[in-house]
């Protein structure tokens, strides 16, 4: 049995439907995750540079996009996003991110096991498959 809140997600509609919208008199915020097993990073990307073309077995990934300029990869699709675009890699998705010009960043959500080794390159110009 698995501890509440430690279950993987392997869809983008059930990792979208988990986000908590509130409104509040100042505004309001949105919640990614509430006790459960998950990695926060910010991901930035120099200009005219790109990550490797790689997997995870063990996690899925929600990508919020934060500054313009940036081309993802998911499997076979390219997508060009905009700051605010939510973007779900569920695990044994083959990902890239790129920067198209100016430097980019990518606020990332990990889904269950967070593991750096846990990644399957497929294409890196830094040598590393």
């Amino acid at each position: 049995m698995e501890a509440e809140g430690t279950r993987m997600a392997t869809t983008a509609d059930e990792i979208l439907s988990k986000i908590l919208h509130v409104d509040k008199p100042w505004g309001n915020f949105e919640q990614y995750a509430h006790n459960q097993l998950c990695t926060v990073k910010i991901l930035t990307v120099e200009a005219n540079q790109v990550l490797s073309k790689q997997l995870h077995q063990s996690r899925d990934e929600l990508w919020i996009v934060v500054d313009p300029g940036l081309k993802i990869e998911l499997d076979d699709a390219e997508l060009l996003p905009q700051p605010y675009d939510r973007i779900v890699i569920p695990r044994k998705t083959k990902h890239r991110l790129a920067s198209t010009g100016a430097r980019g960043r990518v606020l990332e959500i990990s889904f269950g096991y967070f593991d750096e080794d846990d990644v399957e390159r497929f294409e890196d110009i830094y040598g590393r498959v």
